[in-house]
């Protein structure tokens, strides 16, 4: 690990927060087990604890310790729309941190096909948090100039540049395969 990449690990071990680059904007991301970053984020974004956060990472094993244990035709349809943009919601784990999940029993993952992104979750050996960088119904952040400019110094900015999707990730519901955002 660069020295580089050692300074992010441990600025996010802390509680710090970073925006990066994801699929359709950037992302504002922490350390999902760091309930103080997990706190200041949903602060920063002005959003509701209630509605939970998403999780990314470049292959799932990174996301194994929040969800609970999948059965093996149910983690063959993650994988098979993996590496990509679609985000499914799964049984959260027993340890899973409740201001993940929003107080619900589930937790939304994805294993990005964003190269900038899964680099940051390899480089740094984590899963991230990923929800859009912008104030709470607001647009979301496309440049890093832009989030620089709405959080400032309160958000590490990676820099780099957004994939080519113009809507999030579908996002869909594992136990009854409801499409919940296209």
């Amino acid at each position: 690990m660069s020295g580089e990449a050692r300074s992010l690990r441990a600025y996010l071990r802390r509680g710090g927060l970073i925006a990066y680059p994801t699929e359709s904007c950037f992302g504002l991301g922490c350390d999902p087990r760091n309930p103080r970053a997990l706190k200041r984020l949903i602060r920063l974004k002005g959003r509701s604890a209630a509605k939970g956060m998403l999780l990314i990472a470049d292959r799932f094993r990174r996301l194994q310790p929040f969800v609970r244990p999948l059965a093996p035709a149910d983690r063959a349809r993650l994988q098979k729309s993996w590496p990509g943009p679609v985000t499914w919601v799964v049984p959260a784990s027993a340890t899973c941190p409740p201001l993940l999940t929003g107080g619900r029993p589930t937790i939304a993952v994805r294993v990005t096909a964003h190269p900038g992104a899964a680099r940051l979750c390899r480089t740094l050996g984590m899963a991230l948090v990923s929800t859009s960088a912008n104030k709470s119904g607001q647009k979301p952040a496309k440049t890093a100039a832009e989030c620089r400019r709405i959080f400032g110094a309160r958000v590490r900015v990676v820099a780099g540049r957004i994939g080519q999707r113009r809507r999030p990730s579908t996002l869909i519901d594992l136990a009854t395969g409801t499409v919940l955002r296209p």
